[in-house]
């Protein structure tokens, strides 16, 4: 028996959760079991459960919680319990799909259940007391060997929701090892269900494709994507060997998904991926500085460190090499540097003359390397 240790399994809110559904069956289901399986974060805690959404409800206003009807057409139900919600959905297996939502029924089959999710290291639930289920009997295994694959045939799964195609890339750049290769089952399935990315909204594409860029090395799942005609379809004229050749020049360097972005180039993608305002800003300056001819230390003052850091390595790109500690140092050298003129040192010029010359002042104080004093600058 696999027992599933993690500190969120027994916090007083689970208790309070778990306690208020009695003795009726209720799992952990999902990544919550994932994750904790392989001893990372847990971000959301997801329940499943035998019982209707309406009797999850009652039952809670009889706990004394606080009960959401977030989805509860489709089984859900949000809890919030010391603070923590926890996302109650009935077991349901599918009637129909249109290849992003389906139609379900609800069952009390833990098997029907598992039966209509992705990938088989997401459908392993716990009992409350920590004992792993594994009703597909591949899930365990899989997980163990970080092995990412569908359930069942793949193509069927992601005729049921096209969204699959890029969650299958994503969990394997989160949760598969590289060194294993990529199903090739599940990657045939994805390049055969190309099309169907076109009935995804950008907002979903682009979320799943920053989640993917944030992980630690995405390079051998967007290689993977790229082979198989789905990069092509997301971003075209994007390059995913520049974003291998990127993340051997990143060292300790934090994930980034914009910096990687820059990287791997591509046509108009803050519209496709629908990027925030600040993002595109981000992206569009990391292309412009990528070949500007801007020193680092000028760099670093007027953008700040750490965008200085992301462009000089993203300049490693042409020469395929990291950028050097001197670079480095003068880029944070520059941010941390404070123009010492102000227009009150400049009493006789005011308007667009006062301006032009602070401009000027400050440009041969930036290209002294920040050495020029005040008053070097006034006379």
């Amino acid at each position: 028996m696999t027992r599933l240790q993690a500190d969120w399994l027994h916090a007083p809110g689970s208790k309070a959760v778990f306690d208020a559904l009695g003795g009726h069956g209720a799992w952990f289901v999902g990544g919550c079991v994932r994750n904790g399986l392989l001893g990372l974060p847990v971000a959301d805690i997801d329940i499943c459960t035998e019982l209707l959404p309406q009797e999850v409800m009652d039952l809670a206003k009889a706990a004394g919680l606080k009960a959401i009807p977030t989805g509860i057409d489709h089984g859900t139900v949000t809890l919030v319990a010391d603070g923590t919600p926890y996302e109650i959905t009935t077991l349901r297996r599918d009637i129909e799909t249109d290849g992003r939502h389906a139609s379900v029924a609800f069952t009390r089959e833990l098997a029907e259940d598992a039966a209509r999710r992705d990938f088989t290291m997401n459908a392993l639930y716990a009992t409350r007391g920590g004992e792993v289920l594994d009703p597909n009997g591949r899930g365990l295994s899989d997980l163990r060997d970080r092995r990412l694959r569908f359930i069942g045939d793949a193509a069927e799964r992601i005729a049921e929701d096209h969204l699959r195609i890029l969650r299958f890339f994503r969990f394997h750049a989160w949760y598969a090892d590289p060194a294993g290769g990529i199903d090739a089952e599940g990657l045939a399935a994805c390049a055969a269900g190309i099309d169907g990315i076109a009935r995804l909204s950008r907002e979903r594409i682009g979320a799943e494709m920053k989640t993917l860029l944030r992980a630690p090395d995405p390079a051998p799942s967007v290689a993977a994507m790229d082979q198989s005609g789905v990069l092509a379809a997301v971003l075209p004229g994007a390059s995913s060997p520049m974003l291998t050749l990127l993340t051997g020049l990143e060292g300790e360097m934090p994930p980034d998904a914009i910096r990687r972005l820059a990287a791997m180039g591509g046509e108009d993608a803050p519209d496709r991926l629908r990027l925030s305002k600040a993002e595109a800003k981000r992206l569009a300056l990391y292309r412009a500085e990528m070949t500007s001819p801007s020193v680092p230390g000028a760099l670093g003052y007027r953008h700040g460190a750490e965008p200085a850091r992301d462009i000089l390595v993203l300049r490693g790109l042409l020469s395929e090499r990291p950028p050097t500690g001197e670079a480095l140092d003068a880029a944070e050298q520059g941010a941390q540097a404070r123009f010492p003129v102000k227009a009150a040192d400049l009493p006789d010029l005011q308007g667009p003359a006062l301006g032009q010359h602070l401009k000027k002042l400050e440009t041969r104080w930036i290209d002294s390397d920040f050495t020029l004093t005040k008053s070097d600058l006034l006379n």
